[in-house]
Order: C-alpha cells, then structure tokens, then sequence
C-alpha cells in the first residue's frame, strides 16, 4: 500500500517506542527503570480515583460534549485563573484526550500546504511529525546550551518568514527542563509582537519547577492574547498519564476550529476521566506539591552524583 504523501516524513513516536520497550522489558522480568515518556512513578492520588469510582456508578459513562462537560470546563478556568493568572470563559476551552491531543488539534486547525511552523530545538519528539500531519513545515531553530537552552532572538527574527504560520513554544522546556526567567519571556514577546504567527504553547510541566522559579503563561500578555493558545492537562501533575485529559485555552476563533476535528475524529474525551479530573482541578493541591517536593528531592540527589 502506497501511504498519504503527508505521511512520508512522519514516524512514529520514539518516546512510545522506548515505553513500549520497557513494558517488554518489566513482562520479561528485567529490574528496568524507564525514562523516556514524562510519566510520574506515583499513584494517581486516591481522591481522584475515587471520584472516577464515584462517577462510573453515578452512570457518567455515556457521551459528553465533543469539547468537555461543563463542570470540567470551569474547574479549568478556576485552575488557570488561580495558577497561571490567565482569564478565560468556558467557550474557550476545549478538553482533549491528553495534551498531545490538544497539540496536534491546533495544529491541524491552523496550518495548511506551504505554511512554516517554528520549532526550538531540542523540542519533544511529536511536534515535527504533527506539522507534518497538516501538511506544513516544521522549521527547527536550534537552541545554545551554554545560553539555558533558550531561544536565541535575533535566530527566531531570521527564522520568521511570511509563510510563518504558527510557533509552538514550550515552557519548562521538554525535554531539556529549562524555565524561562520573566526576563526572557518579557523579551521574546517583544520579537513575537512582530509577526502574526499563532502561538502555541505548551505548559505541561508548569506546576513542577523548583528553587522558588515561576512560569509566566504568553497568554497573560494582554497584546498576544487574541493568537495564543494554551495547552495544559492534567497527566503530570495529578499522575494521570493514562486517564488522557488534556485541555487547551485560546481564542474562539481557533477553539471552534479545534472543535470540528475533534468531533469527527474522538467525539469527546472519556466521560469518566473528566469527572476525575474535575476533583482532581477543584480539590485540595497538596498532592501536587508533595510530588514535587519528591521530584526536586531526586533531581538534587542526580545532580550532585
């Protein structure tokens, strides 16, 4: 069989290649431990299970809205306003199933034959192929580790082009683990005040940074929010990497869009993973913060050996 020409340069996902290879490696009885897919080691925590429990015998298994239940979609905008002092309406959220669902949405809705998408580099291994899944070009502008991988701007002016569609930014940075100081995010909105381009940014890994370093959200610069979207779940910081919730927050414009290819594609996310993460957005946080507190415990200990 002779592919779709848009598949030609996409391959699949390494980080699921070397996760599939550890799941062998764990049935065949290999003391393994696994570090390519961003996955917490900890349980999801037991309020959140329950609430799932709670869900399924209260009968929430059945279709929901192709974007999300209402009650998940402001437990997200209560989540933004509070974390990343963003300001949203329920209409302009849609839930995905995990946030690489989100990602590959925006870009699908957004892109087109010929459009250029900036990627920094080192970038997570997805973002290339879902560019080249709508059929666009992923432009890599590589990154200086002697600089805190961060973007080099005069690179990121050379690197714009009128047929730049879009730029996906990421923040803490995956996979380097570099957080944008205010500084350098206050300096890189002033080269992205310059062009057009739709800004994608992922903040996954917002809740865990260490040593007091806050992540500011490109949404909450009042001159790039009407061609912002950000993209967040809750896989790493509620170690809910299976349940597949992700949620995305833009303009209404580029939700809508993002909301026909979902209907068509996955209908909606899993009802009973919504409800979970409805408890786990609204509920107590102390979760959140104690696997952290583990996580900074363990990079410390790797840093020092």
């Amino acid at each position: 069989m002779q592919p779709a020409k848009r598949l030609l340069n996409v391959k699949p996902s390494e980080t699921l290649a070397i996760t599939n290879r550890v799941l062998e490696m764990k049935r065949a009885g290999e003391d393994v431990i696994g570090l390519g897919a961003g996955e917490p080691d900890f349980d999801t925590p037991e309020h959140i299970r329950q609430a799932a429990i709670d869900a399924i015998n209260e009968g929430h298994t059945r279709y929901t809205h192709s974007t999300g239940i209402p009650e998940l979609k402001q437990a997200i905008v209560n989540r933004l306003r509070i974390n990343n002092n963003l300001e949203y309406r329920p209409e302009e959220i849609i839930v995905s199933c995990g946030g690489k669902h989100v990602l590959a949405n925006a870009v699908l809705a957004i892109c087109e034959e010929g459009d250029e998408v900036i990627i920094p580099s080192p970038y997570w291994v997805s973002y290339p192929h879902m560019v080249h899944l709508a059929g666009a070009k992923p432009v890599l502008m590589p990154t200086d580790p002697d600089r805190g991988f961060a973007i080099d701007l005069n690179g990121l002016r050379d690197a714009i082009t009128p047929r730049t569609k879009a730029i996906l930014f990421c923040n803490p940075v995956n996979p380097t683990g570099a957080v944008y100081t205010s500084q350098e995010t206050d300096e890189l909105v002033e080269v992205l005040r310059e062009t057009q381009a739709v800004i994608i940014t992922d903040e996954l890994y917002d809740s865990m940074t260490y040593d007091g370093v806050n992540v500011r959200s490109l949404g909450t610069y009042p001159e790039l929010k009407h061609r912002v979207i950000t993209v967040n779940g809750v896989s790493k910081s509620y170690a809910m990497t299976g349940w597949r919730i992700g949620y995305g927050a833009g303009p209404v414009e580029y939700i809508s869009q993002m909301s026909k290819i979902q209907s068509h594609t996955t209908s909606n996310p899993t009802s009973v993973s919504q409800w979970a993460a409805v408890t786990a957005l609204n509920g107590p946080q102390d979760c959140v913060e104690a696997m952290v507190k583990v996580f900074k415990q363990r990079r410390d200990y790797v840093y020092d050996i």
